[in-house]
């Protein structure tokens, strides 16, 4: 019985410690040529991160997914100009709102992006 009292224990405390993530997410970012909505579709299996975005640039699959209580990483393969090149978010979740700093090939500093849960 003791047994059974831990291991319950245990799944609630992991349960209760991991962010809700699954779900849709929505941002917008203001740039200089205007603004830049994504749509996050998040997927959690154990603690990996799976699911797509979508923006103007098309939708993308997530790759290299984490998530670690409130913080996730993942990374998107994009393509332009025939150049395929990898774009990397790190983030906290807290409740329905997402901090993500994005992070660009070839640049030194990443932006950051709030995103809220749509559903």
């Amino acid at each position: 019985m003791t047994k059974w009292i831990v291991a319950l224990t245990a799944a609630f405390v992991l349960t209760a410690s991991a962010a809700d993530v699954a779900g849709t997410w929505k941002a917008s970012v203001e740039t200089p040529n205007g603004t830049f909505e994504s749509t996050f579709t998040f997927k959690i299996d154990g603690g990996k991160l799976t699911g797509s975005v979508a923006s103007q640039m098309g939708e993308a699959q997530i790759s290299e997914g984490k998530i670690d209580g409130d913080k996730l990483s993942f990374a998107v393969s994009r393509e332009m100009n025939g150049e395929t090149f990898k774009i990397t978010y790190d983030g906290v979740v807290s409740g329905n709102e997402m901090k993500l700093t994005v992070h660009f090939p070839g640049r030194d500093e990443g932006f950051e992006m709030t995103a809220k849960k749509s559903s």
